[in-house]
């Protein structure tokens, strides 16, 4: 699996963590840097301060290198990107925004930049501001989407043609076979969330890990697609939501449904009924909960066993 992606973050395994929020604290990056990927601390729900205690442990916790995900319209962006530049971060992957205002500025701190795109219209974009990786994120994946809702199959190659960066390619990969169909496609290296999520290391609460190892396929949707396209487990919660698009509410009224920390409420507190639970389709394919460790092994042991078998 020699690759871009290995020699431009120093890792072993073309396999990054997703930034996922309320899941991807410094104990899950670790555990995939140590595993020989690249972790991402998800810095998108935490404060400064907060911050900077998961960088400072994750230090302490692994010497492979790590990253921070950082969503551009975040409203803290510039005191975490001081922050995170005083504190050596050396790999940063942004979303949600516009990767031009920012990309400079992490390049004079030394830092490699990734940004995460649903179309190849803003992966010529990303290559305009002088991005060093493309993370192209399809329909299947969990959490915040895409407005296009291009599925990863038929994503990955198109931005493949758009760009000659180095390409991860994301949304609904969970097993080696998938990292060597990605690969077939174009893509360089891929970005794993649900998957992690749904590990031990995952901050996530145990009774949203449960809830999501026990989905049957169909049980996600995409909804909210007047505030920001995210992809929910069916509960309570969704089919309030549900019945309220279904009639044509408008965002504010949505809002007023999700209610205040409705994603801490569902991920972090696991409250399955009432929270927001933001999951990968691929989600329903995952059985049981295991070590980062465990996972990684098995994902690079599926993919040389899928690679021997094709080749004959």
């Amino acid at each position: 699996m020699e690759n871009r992606i290995k020699q431009i973050f120093g890792i072993e395994i073309p396999v990054i963590a997703g930034g996922m929020a309320w899941c991807s604290g410094w104990r899950l990056a670790a555990a995939v840097s140590n595993a020989g990927g690249l972790g991402l601390i998800g810095a998108g729900t935490m404060t400064v301060d907060l911050l900077r205690e998961h960088i400072q442990k994750l230090k302490a916790a692994t010497d492979k290198p790590w990253g921070i995900n950082l969503p551009l319209m975040y409203p803290q962006i510039d005191s975490l990107i001081d922050m995170i530049i005083e504190e050596g971060c050396k790999i940063v992957f942004t979303s949600a925004g516009s990767p031009k205002k920012y990309t400079q500025r992490f390049h004079d701190a030394g830092m490699t930049v990734a940004h995460v795109v649903s179309s190849s219209k803003f992966a010529r974009k990303c290559e305009e501001a002088g991005v060093d990786v493309v993370v192209a994120e399809g329909f299947e994946a969990g959490g915040h989407n895409g407005r296009e809702e291009t599925t990863t199959m038929c994503l990955i190659p198109q931005v493949r043609q758009a760009t000659s960066l180095p390409l991860i390619a994301a949304g609904g990969i969970a097993s080696g076979q998938a990292c060597l169909a990605a690969q077939a496609l174009g893509a360089d290296g891929v970005q794993i969330g649900t998957l992690f999520a749904l590990t031990e290391e995952s901050s996530a609460a145990d009774a949203f890990k449960q809830r999501c190892t026990n989905l049957q396929e169909g049980e996600t949707m995409l909804c909210l697609k007047k505030l920001a396209p995210s992809r929910l487990v069916k509960n309570a919660l969704y089919e309030r939501l549900a019945e309220a698009e279904g009639r044509g509410a408008d965002g504010p009224e949505l809002l007023s449904i999700l209610g205040e920390k409705s994603t801490r409420r569902g991920i972090f507190d696991g409250d399955i009924n009432d929270g927001e639970l933001e999951i990968g389709q691929i989600a329903s394919a995952i059985k049981k909960i295991e070590p980062v460790s465990v996972v990684m092994q098995r994902l690079v042991e599926e993919y040389n066993t899928a690679r021997r078998q094709l080749l004959g």
